[in-house]
């Protein structure tokens, strides 16, 4: 076991708060976080994959009602049932089948597993997962970056270096804040459609042993900005829209509404309307829906891991160390949750502690474990934030335009967790070697 005694001189790093850090068995932490994961797993079977049929369904229905009443005027129902169905099927359906969290228990494994779905084909896009961002690109920026390097440089998604020339800059306060407002209600198209798309060429890189571009940070963001000027130095401009977003402008608001053209034209559906009115009535939803739900999603997604409660780490740490479990706790955020409701509304990202513990759960398995994972953390002495989404939505924005900073967990403890997981992972090695 590790308890950290601490010198004198290294009390004075701590803030008023930390003090559970002196405290803290980094070891025993993580043996009871790996312990209660596999439970979990092994639990998961027809009910997991009943509560996933539920899930969509209930986007479904979404989509559905959106559907059969967008050409007769723009309207809020069709409004929000577009957006809610492009809302849950990324969050929610994709996110969690893209982590693997139905591999094991879903008895269709031609579909509904991280290596079959929305991959690979165009068509298996088209019916999996159609949004801005191509699900292979997702994987990689959001699967492997993101969660392997929460709140560490690498992290693809640390909104405070994303946002540094905001933070920094000496504009007005106001145009910050519409400066936001902005971002808010075109994020995933303007920014992370072509940020994941450059995590896929830089995973390209890798693979194939090539050098990234002199004079190129590969942590830097790639916007839509960056890559109209053309110093996007991983793909052109002709690239982005013809694999990634030009499909989906094309189908998703333009072809799709096209049958409505033929239908006014054929058949009296009163009112004055005929298949212009109907086709450009759904247009105009399409594209208000694709705000909301570019709204929606900034609140419930942006929000997980940005305040100023939150912390920031220096170096990278073994996947599924104590350091690991550790940093996914004090670096996520939960919000209200219990029921499929408010889970649905929040996407089910508002266990973000319990996935990101262990991402290869299934929905359901996080609403059972969130009670636990409190109780844990309560007997390590371990933060465990959970807060109504707009108060996030506060500290994020505050966090984004500079009136606050998110805070560094004390570099010595930070070393020294690290250590206690090299020194674990050797005596395992060697455990092994005695036994063979």
């Amino acid at each position: 076991k590790m308890c950290q005694k601490v010198r004198q001189n290294e009390k004075e790093e701590l803030k008023a708060g930390e003090e559970w850090i002196t405290k803290l068995d980094i070891n025993a932490f993580a043996k009871d976080i790996k312990e209660l994961g596999k439970k979990l797993e092994k639990q998961q079977g027809i009910d997991d994959v009943n509560h996933l049929n539920k899930m969509v369904n209930c986007s479904n229905s979404c989509y559905l009602v959106a559907m059969l009443t967008m050409g007769f005027c723009v309207n809020p129902i069709s409004i929000i049932g577009f957006s809610l169905f492009t809302f849950s099927r990324w969050t929610m359906i994709a996110h969690h089948t893209c982590h693997g969290g139905y591999d094991k228990c879903h008895p269709n494994k031609g579909r509904w597993n991280r290596f079959k779905f929305g991959i690979s084909t165009f068509w298996r896009r088209f019916n999996d997962w159609f949004d801005w961002m191509m699900p292979e690109a997702w994987n990689i920026e959001h699967n492997n970056r993101h969660h392997f390097h929460l709140s560490e440089v690498d992290d693809p998604d640390l909104v405070e270096m994303n946002l540094s020339d905001l933070r920094e800059s000496t504009m007005p306060m106001p145009l910050k804040y519409l400066q936001v407002l902005g971002a808010m209600l075109t994020w995933k198209w303007f920014y992370y459609s072509p940020n994941t798309y450059k995590e896929l060429k830089l995973a390209k890189l890798r693979r194939e042993g090539k050098p990234i571009p002199k004079g190129v940070n590969p942590e830097d963001a790639v916007t839509i900005t960056s890559v109209l000027s053309g110093t996007n130095p991983f793909y052109s401009a002709t690239e982005l829209f013809a694999i990634v977003l030009g499909p989906y402008i094309l189908l998703h608001f333009f072809i799709f509404p096209l049958p409505l053209l033929w239908i006014g034209n054929n058949f009296d559906m009163g009112y004055g309307l005929d298949g212009a009115t109907m086709y450009w009535n759904a247009v105009k939803n399409l594209f208000f829906a694709e705000m909301l739900t570019n709204l929606h999603g900034f609140v419930a997604v942006v929000t997980n891991h940005a305040g100023d409660d939150m912390y920031r780490f220096r170096d990278g740490c073994r996947p599924h160390s104590g350091s690991f479990y550790l940093r996914q706790v004090l670096a996520s955020v939960d919000f209200a949750m219990g029921d499929d409701l408010t889970d649905f509304m929040h996407g089910w990202l508002n266990y973000q502690i319990e996935h990101h513990l262990w991402p290869n759960l299934s929905m359901l398995s996080y609403q059972k474990s969130a009670p636990m994972v409190r109780e844990l953390c309560a007997k390590h002495g371990v933060p465990y934030i959970k807060e109504n989404v707009f108060i996030r939505l506060k500290k994020t924005i505050d966090i984004m335009v500079g009136n606050t900073s998110m805070k560094w967990f004390p570099a010595h403890y930070e070393k020294e967790f690290l250590k206690a997981d090299a020194n674990l992972e050797l005596s395992k090695r060697l455990d092994i070697q005695k036994l063979s």
